[in-house]
């Protein structure tokens, strides 16, 4: 099979026909095998209905129902495992996303053996308490990661195979997935220039908390990406750094004292002294910071998949 759509969805009943023959008419007009993947995050209007009138009418479109809103990492994790297309192209269900880019992104993926293209919406038709949020996110993950791309956060996007069947994708980390693919191994990673439409149904699904989460996913993709198989490396450090940090501290003030008795000048006791106790904190944390780092370790080592690395291809 040439091509899976997967298409993450939430109360989007009205836009789903539309949708689908839109994606069905473009995957005819240049003769792709395909399938639709439609997965409904626990809606509450009539999407799964809707979904299950459209697979009678085409047996392309395949659906996957969740019994509760688990999000669009989810569903598109589900998604994703569901797939049995050489590329994988991901879209919205809310027709901000244009299918007509589908068969430049699949030739780019192909011709060009890339791993995977993103999206970038140059033009966009959301309000700017959305925008400018999104617009610094961007910058932060651009600077964290090291990718090269405007817009993490473009829900079109299009994968080789393997690289979606190598990913996990949880939490609001969907938004990350070329950082998620690039610490898998998978480096080759462009950008295409995509049409955003306006929302022609319904309303956004997204709320400010995501940029919350956003953030905090950011921070966990970096933290695990670099240090998952040795947080010794990264707890370690901090506190061995802490630790000394603080007894050098604790040195001064003590050799501080001794050197005024030693003069006969006046001195205050060690304990009057602000820098002594910033000295016992950074020694404790320190210590904590190590300890942790240990008691990771110990957990890392014991670890089911401690030993689990990606094979890129062997020789036997």
């Amino acid at each position: 099979m040439d091509i899976s759509v997967v298409v993450p969805l939430f109360n989007e009943d009205e836009s789903l026909p539309e949708l689908t023959a839109w994606i069905d008419k473009v995957m005819a007009e240049n003769n792709f095998s395909y399938e639709i993947i439609l997965v409904d995050d626990g809606s509450t209007d009539r999407s799964w209905g809707v979904i299950e009138e459209l697979r009678l009418q085409n047996t392309a479109i395949k659906g996957i129902k969740f019994r509760r809103n688990y999000g669009k990492s989810a569903a598109l994790n589900v998604g994703f495992e569901a797939t049995q297309g050489d590329v994988v192209i991901t879209m919205d269900a809310d027709l901000q996303d244009s299918p007509d880019e589908i068969p430049e992104l699949y030739r780019r993926i192909k011709e060009e053996k890339l791993d995977l293209i993103s999206g970038w919406k140059k033009k966009r038709y959301d309000p700017l308490t959305k925008t400018i949020p999104t617009k610094l996110f961007n910058a932060a993950t651009r600077k964290m990661s090291g990718i090269e791309l405007n817009d993490f956060n473009c829900g079109l996007k299009a994968y080789r195979s393997d690289v979606i069947k190598t990913i996990e994708v949880y939490g609001e980390m969907h938004r990350y997935i070329p950082v998620i693919a690039k610490w898998a191994g998978f480096g080759k990673i462009a950008e295409q220039v995509v049409e955003h439409r306006a929302r022609k149904y319904g309303t956004t699904k997204f709320g400010f908390s995501r940029f919350i989460n956003g953030f905090l996913d950011l921070l966990s993709i970096f933290f695990v990406g670099k240090f998952g198989k040795r947080p010794m490396h990264f707890f370690g450090s901090l506190g061995v750094l802490s630790f000394f940090l603080g007894l050098i501290m604790s040195l001064y003030v003590l050799i501080e004292k001794q050197i005024l008795i030693w003069k006969g000048l006046a001195y205050r006791d060690v304990t009057d002294q602000p820098l002594f106790y910033l000295s016992l904190v950074a020694i404790i944390v320190g210590s904590q910071l190590f300890l942790a780092g240990f008691i990771a370790e110990l957990l890392s080592r014991n670890a089911p998949e401690r030993n689990q690395y990606l094979i890129e291809k062997e020789l036997k």
